[in-house]
């Protein structure tokens, strides 16, 4: 049977439900995010207060602070040493707003340390630009090509598409990390107060789903593949 089809049933039972908490853990993000966007902290102060203020505390003062179009698109640039805080961030005060803000500084703090991870996943970015458009394209053509070279160029579309995995899996500790020195600047510098705390936890806590729920869908994608070029070969 032709392989695409052939592998329907495979791809529900393996990839499927990875999209599915692909999608809830997407939606328990923006929900935690919007309900506390309402909520705002006691100090008053604006994402990119906070932002400044914890770049600063760490001896950061280089590192630049932007405001980028977009929603929850915050991210910090370790190239540039740019911090960029969407308007949903950078111009808010509430408690959703200084908990993204923090973890975003957090990738600051990780560059300044020489933190592994964070190096490693910078590394391999171009790998993963190639890889995760063309991979699929190379192997589904090797897929389909009945001879020795199509199944040599499958493994090759495998092998790039693996480079998509390895990122989402190196991303975890990553933002994990970023997380944890979030939450302590923010706790022990007096920015959150102890009843504040569980706001700031949801937000952040929700943010981490989405890179684990990231993760597994891009191993089972990858595991997909590899049970689908098995398959073919012993059709074969």
């Amino acid at each position: 049977m032709f392989p695409f089809f052939a592998g329907y049933g495979l791809y529900i039972l393996i990839s499927l439900p990875a999209l599915l908490l692909g999608f809830w853990a997407q939606h328990k993000v923006t929900s935690a995010f919007k309900r506390y966007s309402r909520v705002k902290s006691s100090t008053g102060l604006t994402g990119s207060e906070i932002a400044r203020r914890m770049l600063i505390a760490h001896g950061l003062n280089q590192v630049q602070v932007e405001e980028t179009q977009g929603f929850l698109s915050d991210h910090y640039d370790p190239t540039r040493k740019i911090l960029r805080l969407s308007p949903n961030v950078y111009r808010s005060n509430s408690l959703a707003a200084a908990g993204v803000a923090a973890h975003e500084a957090g990738h600051a703090l990780q560059d300044q340390n020489n933190y592994a991870p964070l190096k490693i996943r910078s590394a391999i970015v171009p790998a993963v630009q190639i890889g995760s458009w063309l991979g699929p394209i190379i192997f589904m053509i090797g897929l389909v090509m009945s001879s020795a070279f199509g199944e040599q160029l499958a493994w090759i579309g495998l092998i790039l598409f693996g480079a998509t995995a390895l990122f989402a899996l190196v991303t975890l500790p990553v933002e994990f990390d970023a997380t944890r020195r979030a939450k302590e600047w923010l706790y022990n510098s007096g920015i959150i107060y102890q009843g504040e705390t569980a706001a700031v936890n949801s937000v952040l806590n929700a943010a981490a789903l989405t890179y684990v729920a990231a993760a597994i869908q891009a191993i089972s994608t990858l595991l997909y593949y590899a049970l689908l070029l098995l398959g073919n070969r012993s059709r074969d």
